[in-house]
C-alpha cells in the first residue's frame, strides 16, 4: 500500500506577483499591494500613455511614504518583507517600516483569472485538488504517477514547472503525510521551494516551531499557551492529552495534542459548498450616514452588484441577505433577513440589505460596510426549486425569519 502523500501548494506573494507580470520593471523592488482602487496606477498609465506598461519608469509609481488612509496590505514582495512588512498590516504602519516601497492596488479580476489558470494546470497533472482560497490548494499525491518518487518531490517539481510555463508565476510546495504537516512544510523554503517531510521528521522539524505555526492555533490560544509556559509545538507535545483537555476543553485540547504529534486524517476534499458569499470595503475616511449619504449609497449599490455577480458566476442562489458595519470606535454590527425564495440579483439583494440597514443604529461614523448572502443552493437544484417563487406565499409550516425590531433613533440610510 503506498504511503499517504499530501501536498500543500502556496503561490508566492500571489497578488504582488500578478502585478509584476504587468510591471516587470518593478521586480526586485519593495512593492506592497492594497490600500487603494484601480485608479491609482491608471493615472501613471495616462501620464506615460505612449509607453508599454513594462517601460514605465519605476520612479513614476506612488510610494508608501505618501500614502494616507486606513487601508491594509494584501501582500508584499519579498524585498518589502525584509523590512518587516506583511499581509494584513496597516498601510500607515508599513510606511514607517518601508517608506520607499511602491504601492499598487489590487486587481481582483486579474488575480481571479490567474487563480483559475494555476488551479486548472494542477488538475491536469494531479486531479484530486482541494481549493483553499485564491492562492493555495491541497493536492493528494498518493496515487498519482510520480507522487511517491522522492517522497513526492519529483511530482512537485513537475507541477512547479507547469505553473511557471502556463502563468509565469512561482509557488512553494510542502509534501507530507497529511494536510497539517504539508501546510507547515510549504513555508519552509519560500519562495519557489519544495519541502518533503515524513512522519519521522516531526520531532526534529516540527516541534521546534512556535505554536502559531499549527493552523488552528490563533492569537488567543497562543496567549493562554504562553501563560502555561508552552511556546513551541514540542512544548505542547510534551504534555499529557488529559492535561490539555483539562486546560483547553475536550475537543480542542485533544485536537491540540494530535496536531502537536503531527496526526491529521482529514481527506483532500475536491468539492465543498460555500456557506455564504460576501463583499465588504473599508473606507479611506469615516463616513456619516447623513452627510455622506450619496457616497455610501453608491458604495452600497456596488457591493450588492459585486455579490450578485459572484453568485451568478459561481452558479449559486441564496435566501439570507445580511449587512455588516464597523463604526469609528471599531464596534461591529451585523443584521440579516431570510426571505421565502432564492435569489441572485443585485436589485433584490440591495432591497433586503437596505431593510437590514434600517435595523442598526447609525449615530456614529462608519469605517466599513459589507453585504452578505447566505443559505446558498446551487442554481437550478431541487433545493432551489423547493421554495415558492418571488411574491408567492410560503408553504404551510415553512418558517420565514422575522426581522428584529428596529432600534430607536435609527436613520433611513439610503
Amino acid at each position: 500500500m503506498p504511503l499517504r502523500r499530501i501536498a500543500h501548494l502556496d503561490m508566492d506573494a500571489f497578488f504582488a506577483s500578478v502585478e509584476l507580470l504587468r510591471y516587470p520593471q518593478l521586480k526586485g523592488l519593495p512593492v506592497v499591494i492594497g490600500g487603494g482602487r484601480r485608479e491609482v496606477d491608471e493615472m501613471v498609465r495616462k501620464q506615460y500613455a505612449g509607453l508599454p506598461l513594462g517601460e514605465i519608469p519605476a520612479s513614476a509609481f506612488p510610494l508608501l511614504k505618501d500614502y494616507v488612509g486606513r487601508g491594509v496590505i494584501t501582500t508584499a514582495t519579498y524585498p518589502a518583507r525584509q523590512f518587516g512588512v506583511g499581509s494584513a498590516m496597516g498601510m500607515m504602519k508599513a510606511a514607517r517600516l518601508c517608506p520607499q516601497a511602491i504601492v499598487l492596488p489590487v486587481d481582483f479580476e486579474e488575480v481571479r483569472r490567474y487563480s483559475r489558470l494555476f488551479k486548472g494546470t494542477i488538475a491536469e497533472i494531479a486531479p484530486v485538488v482541494e481549493d483553499r482560497g485564491v492562492d493555495e490548494v491541497y493536492i493528494d499525491f498518493t496515487d498519482v504517477p510520480g507522487g511517491q518518487r522522492e517522497g513526492g518531490r519529483a511530482l512537485a517539481r513537475l507541477i512547479q514547472r507547469a505553473i511557471l510555463e502556463k502563468t509565469g508565476l512561482t509557488c512553494s510546495i510542502g509534501v507530507a503525510p497529511n494536510k497539517l504537516i504539508a501546510k507547515m512544510a510549504s513555508e519552509f523554503n519560500k519562495p519557489n521551494g519544495i519541502s518533503v517531510l515524513y512522519e519521522a521528521d516531526v520531532q526534529a522539524k516540527i516541534w521546534p516551531l512556535p505554536v502559531r505555526k499549527i493552523n488552528g492555533i490563533g492569537p488567543k490560544a497562543e496567549v493562554k499557551l504562553a501563560k502555561l509556559h508552552l511556546h513551541t509545538i514540542g512544548d505542547i507535545a510534551a504534555q499529557e492529552r488529559e492535561w490539555l483537555v483539562d486546560n483547553f476543553g475536550k475537543s480542542y485540547g485533544a485536537w491540540m495534542h494530535d496536531a502537536a504529534w503531527g496526526r491529521d486524517d482529514r481527506p483532500v476534499v475536491t468539492e465543498s459548498e460555500p456557506v455564504s458569499m460576501s463583499r465588504e470595503t473599508t473606507f479611506d475616511r469615516d463616513l456619516h450616514a447623513v452627510r455622506d449619504r450619496a457616497e455610501l449609497g453608491s458604495i452600497f449599490t456596488d457591493l450588492c452588484k459585486q455579490v450578485a455577480s459572484d453568485l451568478q458566476r459561481k452558479g449559486y442562489v441564496g435566501r439570507t441577505i445580511g449587512i455588516k458595519l464597523r463604526y469609528d470606535d471599531f464596534r461591529i454590527a451585523t443584521r440579516d433577513h431570510t426571505i421565502d425564495h432564492f435569489i441572485a440579483d443585485a436589485k433584490t439583494i440591495r432591497q433586503v440589505a437596505g431593510q437590514c440597514l434600517k435595523r442598526v443604529p447609525l449615530d456614529r461614523r462608519l469605517r466599513l460596510l459589507g453585504v452578505r448572502v447566505g443559505k446558498l443552493a446551487k442554481a437550478g437544484s431541487p433545493e432551489a426549486h423547493a421554495l415558492p417563487a418571488v411574491g408567492t406565499p410560503a408553504p404551510v409550516g415553512h418558517r420565514v425569519a422575522e426581522p428584529s425590531p428596529p432600534f430607536e433613533g435609527t436613520l433611513d440610510l439610503f
